[in-house]
C-alpha cells in the first residue's frame, strides 16, 4: 500500500517527537511518503496531487479538524468518487478533532494511529456524507469556491465566535476551550441582530423558516465537544443522512440561557427545543439568504462574510479507514 501522511507540524496536541515517533509507526506497515504543509492551503494542495496521481492508495492526515477538511477538499477536487480516490485516514492532533472523534477514533495521537493500523490490518472502512456549500461573497470582488465540510458549517452567531478566537490565535493565545466561551460571551455582547434574525432558510417543497439569527449546519453528531463532554446541537445527524439544521429566532438573555443549558445538557436523544428553536433533519438541499453579510465557518474555520449559502447533503462521498 502506497500512502502519503499529510503533517500539520504546527498541530497544537502532538510534538515533534510525537510526530516522529508515528511517522515511524506508519512507515513500518506501508510505503509512506510523509510532507509537512507550510502554509494554509497546502494540504489541500497535497490531498489533490494524491488524488490526481493515480499512485496514492491513502491519505493520512494528522493534525487537527482545519488539516482534515484540506486534505477533503484536496480529494474531492473533481467530485466524489469513494471507489476511486484514495481513502482518508485521520490521526488527531488538534485541540477539538470533531471529526475523528465523531467516527470513533481515540482522542489521543499515539492510540488513534495504533487504532489506524489494526484497521488497515483488519480492511476496515466506511463510507460517510459530506457536506458541500457555495455561497454569494460578502463583497463584490470576493471569489468563493465551493468547499466541502466534514463536520460542521455555521452562519451567523456561531461563525462570528470562530473568527474571533482565530483573531485571539493570530495574537498568539493558545486555543483552549476558555478562550471559545470568553469569545461566545462577547460575541453575544456585541451581536446587533441577536433580536431580529436575518437569515431565511429555503428548501423546495416547503415554506421558508425566516428571521433566523443563527443556523448551525451538522453533518453528525456531536458538534463539538467541551473538553471530553460532547455536545450536541443536532442529535439524529449522522455519517449516514445528508444534513441537519438547528437554527435559532431570538439570542436575548434569557432565551441564550436556557439554549446554552440545553446544549451543555444534550445527549445524543435530546438536543436543544423551545419555541425559538428550529431543527431539520436530512436536508438534501436548502438555501440560506441573509438581508446583511454575515460570518461563515466550515469545520472551525472561519470563511469571511456571506450573504447566501447554498448546502447539499452528499451521501457516500468519502471512504475513511476507521
Amino acid at each position: 500500500m502506497r500512502a502519503l501522511l499529510v503533517v500539520n507540524p504546527a498541530a497544537t496536541t502532538t510534538s515533534a517527537r510525537t510526530r516522529d515517533v508515528l511517522i515511524h509507526a506508519l512507515a513500518s506497515e506501508m510505503k509512506l511518503e510523509a510532507v509537512s504543509t507550510e502554509y494554509r492551503g497546502h494540504a489541500r494542495d497535497l490531498g489533490r496531487r494524491a488524488a490526481e496521481s493515480g499512485e496514492i492508495d491513502l491519505v493520512v492526515a494528522l493534525g487537527g479538524d482545519g488539516t482534515v477538511n484540506e486534505v477533503v477538499n484536496g480529494l474531492l477536487h473533481d467530485g466524489p468518487d469513494p471507489d476511486r480516490l484514495p481513502g482518508l485516514a485521520v490521526v488527531p492532533g488538534g485541540s477539538t478533532n470533531v471529526f475523528a472523534r465523531a467516527l470513533g477514533l481515540p482522542n489521543d495521537a499515539v492510540e488513534a494511529t495504533g487504532a489506524l493500523l489494526d484497521a488497515l490490518r483488519e480492511q476496515r472502512t466506511r463510507t460517510v456524507s459530506l457536506g458541500l456549500a457555495s455561497g454569494t461573497p460578502g463583497t463584490p470582488d470576493e471569489e468563493v469556491p465551493a468547499r466541502w465540510f466534514t463536520f460542521c458549517a455555521g452562519l451567523g452567531f456561531d461563525a462570528g465566535v470562530v473568527g474571533r478566537v482565530e483573531q485571539q490565535r493570530e495574537r498568539g493565545k493558545r486555543s483552549t476551550h476558555a478562550l471559545y466561551l470568553r469569545q461566545v460571551l462577547r460575541q453575544f455582547l456585541e451581536e446587533p441582530h441577536r433580536r431580529h434574525g436575518t437569515i431565511t432558510l429555503e428548501r423546495p417543497g416547503a415554506e421558508p423558516v425566516e428571521d433566523l439569527v443563527l443556523s448551525i449546519i451538522c453533518n453528525t453528531s456531536p458538534w463539538t465537544y467541551l473538553g471530553n463532554r460532547p455536545v450536541y446541537a443536532s442529535p439524529e445527524a449522522s455519517f449516514e443522512t445528508a444534513l441537519d439544521v438547528l437554527g435559532l429566532s431570538r439570542l436575548s438573555t434569557p432565551a441564550v440561557a436556557r439554549y446554552a443549558t440545553q446544549l451543555l445538557t444534550s445527549s445524543p436523544e435530546k438536543g436543544p427545543r423551545g419555541k425559538h428553536a428550529v431543527t431539520l433533519h436530512d436536508l438534501t438541499d436548502f438555501t440560506l439568504h441573509s438581508k446583511v453579510p454575515l460570518p461563515l465557518q466550515m469545520d472551525g474555520d472561519h470563511l469571511g462574510l456571506r450573504t447566501s449559502v447554498t448546502f447539499t447533503g452528499v451521501r457516500r462521498a468519502l471512504r475513511v479507514i476507521v
